[in-house]
């Protein structure tokens, strides 16, 4: 089955596997990060499309601790949970859930993509992030240095298309935006790079989810989940909101 190959915690060394005809020694790797809250078919679908655009060898889900824009959000499941409907999401997929962030105590995302890239040297990793982030990029910690440290795949959002293109970050990221129909050359570009991508549009979001059932997360009853990415089991005091993550 498709999935994770890395035998060991992040903290000591990468897997290796053997090489694919035609794919580059570093793995191509997508990062997505979320809360997850749940996961849902549209987090699946755009993985999906990214992981066939970019030639991906694999798509990490990165299920977040906490997302500052989103602090204290009384509906925020357990992290156990929401790492758990990840999981049953990414079924029969090269989709990896993780909780890395957790394990490795990163409190913002600059720090945890700078973390990976040396942690896992033997993977090539780009950003996957939808056009309704980049409306908010510019606020995130060290951007500029998300930008500088892995390239950037935008993919668009129904109803975020003028303000994605207009977001005070592409003032900046404009200069360094590639061209679409090279998107499977990205482990070539020179940082920073940009790419936006367009698929199907797809309206689903964790919010309307959560709408439809509140109390999704109460239906999850099975153990604490193993984190497939750091062969551990979620310890019990991150099975609850940990502080922002952006």
């Amino acid at each position: 089955m498709a999935g994770a190959r890395d035998r060991s915690d992040p903290a000591l060394r990468d897997g290796v596997r053997p090489r694919r005809a035609g794919k580059p020694s570093r793995r191509p790797t997508g990062l997505l990060g979320g809360s997850f809250n749940p996961a849902h078919a549209g987090h699946r679908g755009i993985s999906l499309a990214a992981i066939e655009a970019l030639d991906l060898d694999e798509m990490w889900w990165l299920v977040s601790p906490g997302n500052p824009l989103k602090a204290g959000a009384p509906d925020m499941a357990p992290l156990a949970a929401r790492l758990a409907s990840a999981e049953r999401m990414a079924r029969g997929t090269r989709i990896v859930p993780t909780a890395i962030e957790a394990r490795l105590g990163t409190r913002y995302t600059v720090d945890t993509l700078i973390r990976l890239v040396r942690l896992y040297p033997r993977r090539r990793f780009i950003w996957i992030m939808g056009a309704d982030n980049l409306v908010q990029f510019h606020r995130w910690k060290g951007w500029r240095r998300i930008a500088r440290t892995m390239p950037i795949a935008v993919i668009a959002r129904p109803g975020y298309d003028g303000a994605a293109l207009n977001a005070p970050a592409m003032g900046w990221l404009r200069r360094f935006v590639r061209r679409a129909d090279q998107e499977r050359h990205w482990t070539k570009w020179s940082l920073p790079a940009l790419v936006l991508l367009r698929f199907r549009p797809d309206p689903r979001s964790a919010t309307q989810a959560r709408g439809l059932r509140p109390d999704w997360f109460v239906s999850i009853s099975s153990p604490t989940p193993r984190d497939r990415l750091t062969r551990r089991v979620l310890p019990q005091e991150v099975n609850c909101p940990l502080p922002p993550n952006r």
